[in-house]
């Protein structure tokens, strides 16, 4: 990695889609701002497990099912196994499947994910074990604790001027913005998000994820 780089740890769940739309604007934040991007698993599953009682009933039993263990486990696998640079194109071949093409969380669209990015198609079988849940857990705890238990995915964090982390949730935006409407979220996403004692700039959401 270029040492004059700045590095941003983006932390997601490849099954949501807002963090999927945001995870597009920052592939071209990174073609055009001095960036480099390291993906981070963390887990709706997890996120939301103490919350049971608060959740809307379709919400809560697919938490309940367990559905959403599924494609952490596989990511966080595929990290321990051939390191963390193959996440990123884990996560494009898993996101374009279940957001773009509608295709299910099963094993035949795991199977093509994997292919695609390049890796062994026997990383499926870490979707139905716990064996990889302490990593899926210990990778979420380092993204949402530097923004609180309030928010969701996506948890972006650049270094500060101090050296202290700025993190912070979202955006959420669509459609993701493309070339230098790009770097302008970015350059002012990071200038309110530094400033201190700022916590929240929000609007209510009048569209759904448009995937292009």
């Amino acid at each position: 990695m270029s040492n004059n780089k700045t590095e941003v740890s983006f932390w997601f769940d490849p099954v949501c889609p807002w963090a999927w739309m945001t995870s597009r604007w920052m592939l071209e934040v990174q073609k055009i701002r001095d960036i480099s991007v390291r993906w981070r698993v963390m887990s709706l599953q997890v996120l939301n497990e103490p919350k049971m009682d608060e959740l809307p009933e379709g919400y809560r039993a697919r938490v309940a099912s367990g559905e959403w263990w599924k494609p952490v486990r596989i990511v966080a696998a595929a990290e321990q196994k051939f390191g963390n640079e193959v996440i990123g194109d884990l996560y494009t071949a898993l996101g374009t499947r279940f957001h773009n093409r509608g295709m299910d969380h099963g094993r035949e669209t795991f199977v093509e994910a994997l292919t695609e990015a390049g890796l062994p198609a026997d990383l499926v079988d870490a979707a139905d074990t716990t064996e990889y849940d302490d990593a899926v857990r210990t990778s979420h705890t380092a993204g949402i604790t530097l923004v609180g238990q309030d928010v969701g995915t996506p948890v972006i964090s650049v270094p500060g001027s101090d050296g202290e982390p700025v993190a912070f949730f979202g955006p959420v935006v669509t459609p993701a913005p493309k070339g230098e409407a790009a770097g302008q979220l970015w350059d002012g996403t990071l200038l309110v998000a530094s400033t201190p004692g700022f916590y929240e700039l929000k609007r209510t959401r009048t569209a759904e994820p448009i995937f292009d």
